[in-house]
């Protein structure tokens, strides 16, 4: 098959949306098929095209920026010409172009398939509130004229008012994660470099520092967790400076942080490649996501440190609960509750026995071949309708 991938930022870009297409864009090219994928050109220093992992990348470039959006005139004409090319058409969203590529979809008779990541919540402001409405409306466009949509849980599917709203659409299916494995002297490598002082326990955040991810909370449970475990310790992977539209959210938090990072508390550690993170989570006692909004649908990362054993405490929020409730490797607490948070670290460090999983089973859950065979299926199904 010939299969159309768009979505607004791909890699090198990092964000769970980004990865998950990228996993699934390269495990279907190793599969044969013909993956190509249409994105921004965000970043000026990157090719207009290219072939990464057997994958066709296509980059539109862009004229201006609107809020974390941004604006392509030659953009519609890719999607027309892509679309008469291909197969099957592959929307990401939240996207502000999706309604136009799904109407080309459906003109064109080419089957149609949505995968909705999250919802979309900009940071607070008129302009940002206006946003977040077009692109409101243009999901919903795009989901009128797309023929199925897939979530990543029906727990997230049942909750969110976009999906529910198109339930007779809406099919299942689990994301991808994978990891390479670590070498035991790259993961102690590791833990010299970072935690020369062999502090524990380690507690684990990988993300964007952005205001949903609930950073604060971590900070506001910290003090309870060092009453207890004085010798703890915060490794912070992912993008921290310089995150689009979340400068302000750094700058409100950096004097706290900076406190932990006197005393060697907190270290942040930036973005990290998969070796590194493969080393990265090994080294830790424990993983939190502790988001604040439907932003955040699941968190990959949680499968991620539960690979290597690494147990997580998440939010409960619609489907990003579901990895400690499907593996019984972690805790769930209310959101944005650091009371809560900082109770179910001190529970999983007194007893970590008590949150080891099935990792064989894990790995077969969440493995890509097995995330793509279910899009395979999709796209068949649909082009049969269709014929």
């Amino acid at each position: 098959m010939r299969i159309l991938t768009v979505l607004t930022y791909y890699r090198p870009h990092t964000s769970g949306l980004t990865i998950y297409v990228e996993r699934l864009a390269r495990t279907l090219a190793k599969r044969g098929h013909q993956v190509t994928v249409l994105t921004s050109q965000y970043d000026k220093n990157l090719p207009r095209e290219e072939m990464v992992d057997g994958v066709r990348v296509l980059r539109a470039p862009v004229v201006l920026r609107v809020s974390k959006g941004v604006i392509m005139p030659t953009f519609g004409y890719l999607v027309w010409k892509l679309a008469l090319e291909n197969d099957v058409i592959h929307l990401h969203l939240p996207q502000f172009d999706a309604a136009g590529v799904a109407l080309r979809g459906r003109l064109l008779g080419k089957p149609t398939v949505i995968t909705y990541h999250c919802d979309l919540k900009l940071p607070p402001g008129i302009f940002n509130r206006f946003v977040n409405q077009v692109v409101h409306v243009m999901n919903h466009i795009a989901a009128i004229f797309t023929h199925k949509i897939s979530a990543y849980t029906e727990d997230f599917a049942t909750h969110s008012p976009y999906l529910s709203r198109f339930a007779e659409k809406v099919r299942v299916i689990l994301p991808p994660v994978e990891l390479p494995k670590a070498s035991q002297s790259d993961i102690d490598a590791f833990g010299v470099e970072h935690n020369s002082e062999s502090r524990r326990p380690v507690i684990g955040m990988a993300t964007r520092f952005a205001s949903e991810k609930g950073v604060e909370v971590l900070l506001d449970a910290l003090p309870k967790v060092l009453d207890q475990y004085p010798n703890a310790m915060v490794l912070y992977a992912g993008q921290y400076e310089d995150v689009m539209g979340e400068e302000a959210y750094l700058q409100r938090l950096l004097p706290t942080i900076q406190r932990y990072q006197a005393d060697g508390r907190w270290k942040f550690l930036g973005n990290l490649n998969l070796a590194q993170m493969s080393a990265f989570y090994p080294n830790l006692d424990v993983l939190v996501v502790p988001s604040l909004n439907s932003t955040e649908t699941f968190g990959l990362v949680q499968i991620e440190a539960m690979m290597n054993g690494v147990p997580c405490v998440a939010s409960n929020l619609p489907g990003v609960r579901q990895p400690p409730k499907m593996t019984g490797m972690g805790e769930v607490v209310p959101i944005g509750d650091a009371d809560a948070l900082a109770e179910a670290l001190l529970k999983i460090f007194a007893n970590p026995e008590g949150y080891q999983g099935d990792l064989d089973e894990i790995n077969k859950t969440f493995d890509p071949q097995t995330n793509a065979q279910a899009y395979e299926k999709l796209y068949k199904e649909l082009m049969e309708e269709l014929s």
